[in-house]
């Protein structure tokens, strides 16, 4: 019998030629945005939820990043168009079809970029200035760091880290260094799960970087990562708050941790964590119930 983290990938039937509006929306990758909800966890974490300003501040920064986001997509949906045509998924994007045309989504992604610093200058000097490290780094992740082994994934890691600050600094808290070991290890674990599933694309070269991992390497990575990741959270609960209640929801990272762990492996997926997360119940009802009693936890002691 196969093992099903080698199955080869399933082939997305393409739907009709969009409209040009759908195309330029769906070539936003709007499913990705859900990776910038992390700019809420310093407002979460800081016990900040009944403060409208701040709330404001954390929205317009979500906004940015969305927007910084979806610019980052664009450029490197242009540079990739020709690589993404041979692959089964990336096949159906605007640009890699022709519904968007590269001159078109270039044009989008500056404005979009545009507005993403005019939203984040409004925010102040320093939340300006961490969108401009996440915008370089995104920048030199597209134009040379993803094919580099090891490094794409800590470059993918540190674009969580700057999430994670940035969201901090949006509304004014104390950005917890427990809080960026745990996003940056488990930013790790995505990035190290999402090469793991792309090696298991049979007969597609998802990346050039593929070539300097091996599914043993990246299956040992990802149990070191994640026995990290686990760590880092339980200390994170006892050190990093007055209150040592949120221990008790160590037992939801594990679960989270593990049922990510048994898709890769028992179905092939987690090429797209984004949509892996709002497709798959048991995750999604594992980090909803995570945050749900983070936050009550924190508001009540």
């Amino acid at each position: 019998m196969a093992d099903p983290a080698t199955a080869p990938a399933t082939v997305v039937d393409l739907p009709g030629r969009r409209a040009p509006l759908v195309a330029a929306f769906v070539a936003l990758r709007p499913r990705q945005w859900t990776k910038n909800l992390l700019l809420f966890a310093g407002i979460l974490f800081a016990a900040k939820l009944g403060d409208a300003v701040r709330w404001a501040e954390a929205v317009t920064a979500f906004v940015a990043y969305c927007a910084a986001s979806s610019a980052a997509y664009l450029v490197n949906d242009v540079r990739d168009v020709e690589s993404d045509r041979l692959h089964p998924v990336k096949r159906s994007r605007p640009v890699a079809r022709g519904e968007l045309a590269p001159r078109a989504a270039l044009a989008l992604a500056a404005t979009l970029a545009v507005f993403a610093l005019a939203l984040t200058a409004a925010l102040g000097p320093a939340s300006l200035a961490c969108l401009v490290a996440f915008v370089a780094l995104q920048a030199a992740y597209s134009l040379r760091l993803k094919a580099l082994e090891l490094v794409d994934v800590l470059a993918i890691a540190g674009l969580f880290v700057l999430r994670a600050a940035a969201g901090a600094i949006a509304v004014d808290v104390r950005i917890s260094q427990w809080l960026l070991l745990c996003t940056f290890l488990l930013a790790l674990f995505l990035a190290l799960a999402k090469r793991r599933a792309e090696l298991g694309l049979e007969g597609v070269r998802a990346r050039a970087t593929l070539d300097g991992y091996t599914p043993a390497l990246v299956d040992q990575l990802l149990g070191i990562v994640a026995a990290a990741t686990i760590a880092a959270y339980a200390g994170y609960t006892l050190a990093a708050h007055d209150t040592r209640w949120l221990i008790a929801t160590l037992p939801l990272v594990v679960h989270g941790l593990f049922r990510y762990l048994l898709l890769l492996h028992r179905r092939g997926l987690g090429e797209e964590p984004e949509t892996l997360l709002v497709e798959d119940l048991p995750l999604l009802v594992t980090v909803a119930a995570w945050a749900a009693a983070c936050a009550v936890i924190l508001a009540v002691t």
